[in-house]
This record gives structure tokens, sequence and C-alpha cells, in this order.
């Protein structure tokens, strides 16, 4: 039970990456906080953890909107008594080439990914401070944060950004035992990535498994998806790490598609 008596909150955790890591969590013994835009099926994933015999809330929160951010974490706080970690992992993707690029797709993008971010540290950093003990601050970024792919302009910008914040609040984190980290995953076979595949088939006019094979899989080692207990795993490492020795850090989680 790493993550015994510790309260994590995260975002865009009723599907995908976010529910494996609350899941995992969960089993870890913390007591969770399903927190994404919709409230039913946060309810729903809640539900499911609580039969397992987890404590676990869902709440509704739009994390480029500052109330609700504050508001979802003071329930937290309220419901729990403390936040311990935050796993930041609300995320969206819109592609295309830069000269065709929307620029209001351009600021909802960078609003969620790094608005997101930046709103729900804000508001866990003063219950993390105030309490007194300690804390991790998990950022789900990309090899995006890493490395370029084309047609995502906004998504590259916005994950390279990820690595910046963390680094500052690993930085001001550090007297209050506050640790930052970003989970830098390849492509996960999530709803998210399967929306791209016919989107990029269209823009780069391949079919679907060259946009896969060729484009995604291409610089892997193995032509493997990473995978959602993948990215679950280091989450848990990051969050039940004892020390300072990581803080600042970003681990890439790729089946070697970007090494460092």
């Amino acid at each position: 039970m790493l993550l015994k008596d510790k309260t994590a909150f995260i975002t865009g955790s009723a599907s995908g990456i976010g529910k494996e890591i609350a899941t995992l969590f969960a089993k870890e013994g913390a007591k969770v906080v399903i927190a994404d835009l919709n409230k039913a099926a946060a309810d729903a994933t809640a539900a499911e953890l609580v039969a397992s015999g987890a404590q676990a809330i869902g709440v509704a929160v739009d994390v480029t909107q500052e109330d609700q951010v504050n508001q979802a974490v003071q329930a937290t706080v309220d419901r729990f008594g403390a936040v311990d970690i935050l796993i930041s992992n609300a995320g969206v993707q819109i592609v295309h080439p830069v000269e065709e690029f929307e620029f209001a797709d351009w600021k909802k993008m960078l609003a969620i990914h790094l608005d997101g971010a930046f709103l729900t540290t804000k508001a866990c950093l003063k219950h993390m401070y105030a309490a007194g003990r300690g804390g991790s601050v998990i950022y789900m970024g990309s090899v995006h944060s890493k490395e370029a792919s084309m047609l995502k302009a906004p998504y590259v910008t916005a994950k390279h950004g990820l690595v910046g914040l963390a680094k500052v609040v690993a930085k001001e984190g550090a007297k209050h035992q506050v640790r930052a980290n970003v989970i830098c995953p390849g492509f996960v076979r999530t709803p998210l990535v399967d929306k791209q595949i016919p989107e990029q088939a269209k823009t780069l006019g391949i079919t679907e498994e060259e946009v896969i094979k060729n484009v995604m899989l291409k610089e892997t080692v193995d032509g493997e998806f990473t995978t959602t207990q993948d990215v679950a795993q280091v989450a848990l490492m990051f969050a039940a790490f004892p020390t300072n020795a990581l803080t600042g850090q970003s681990l890439v989680v790729s089946h070697g598609w970007f090494m460092q």
C-alpha cells in the first residue's frame, strides 16, 4: 500500500490514462478524486472504485476555469482532509498544419494543457503547503515534451511548457517537500489517439494502417503502443518516491521512440 492515507486529485480521470492511474492508486491505498469535465463519467468511475473497496469521489471540473478548479480542490480537502498528489492529466488533441490552424483552436489547446496545469497546481499547492505533509505534482507530458511531430504545433508547444512549469514547481516546492515531475508517454491507444488516426490519414493522404506503422510507431524499438498500465506504473513511482532526489525530472515512456 504505497499510497496509504494519501489523497490524489486526478484530472481527466474518467477514462484512458487518468482512469488507469486512479485505479492503480486506489489499489495502493490512496483516496482518489476523479476530476473530469464529464460529471456522469466521473461519478461512474468513482462508483467503480468504491465498489472495489476504495475511497473515491467524482467531481465535475473544467480545468480552464479557475473558480471550478478551486471549488473542486476545496471539495477534495473538505471530503478527505488533504490533497497530497496532483495528477494534471486532462487533455485534448487537434491536428492541422500551422498555416491552417485556427487561432481559436490554438488557444483552446494551450488553455486545457497549460492553463489547466497551472490552475490545478496553484490550487493544490496552497493546501499542500498549509498542511505541511509534502506532496507530489505530476504532469502528463508526452514524447512531444522532448520532440516534435508534424500537425501538432499547439500540442507540442504545451507539452514542452509543462517541463518548464515542473522545474519551477520543483524549485519552489522543495522547502515544503513538494516534488514535481513530468511523465512523457509515447502513443497510447486511448480514444484520444484513436481519433487522431483517421485525421492524420486524411491530412497526410495515407491509410490508417500506415499512420500507425509509419508515423506513430515508426521510431519505437518494437512497434508497440505504450500502454496505460506502463504510464500508471511511472505515476506511482513518482507519487510514492520518498525524497526530493527525482524532483524536477521528466521521464519518457515510449518503447524507445525517444531516448535521452
